[in-house]
């Protein structure tokens, strides 16, 4: 088996999901959709741990708990800027759409 030519992106062992086209960063094995809707869905900063971001998730779940439920604003914005915007996982890969 021949080895491919420089700047080749197709399917790795190091990018089983894939990569990002402009950075060519490794794609997250977690999905865009699936953690902008779990934030939108359920406004309590689960879509955040989803995607391993446990302290921002657990500060917007604390923050809807404390004001009643008012808090849920914050949780709600951050799932529509997931869903328009390139968020990154715990570890700075790119979520897959």
């Amino acid at each position: 088996m021949t080895t491919p030519p420089p700047g080749w992106w197709g399917p790795s062992p190091e990018a089983p999901y894939g990569r990002h086209p402009v950075t060519g960063a490794p794609y997250s094995d977690k999905s865009k959709i699936v953690a902008g809707l779990l934030q939108i869905l359920i406004p309590m900063g689960i879509g955040r741990m989803y995607i391993g971001h446990v302290g921002l998730g657990v500060g917007q779940l604390v923050v809807t708990v404390v004001t009643c439920g008012i808090g849920a604003l914050w949780p709600f914005i951050d799932g529509i800027v997931m869903l328009v915007g390139d968020p990154t996982d715990a570890d700075g890969r790119p979520l897959r759409s």
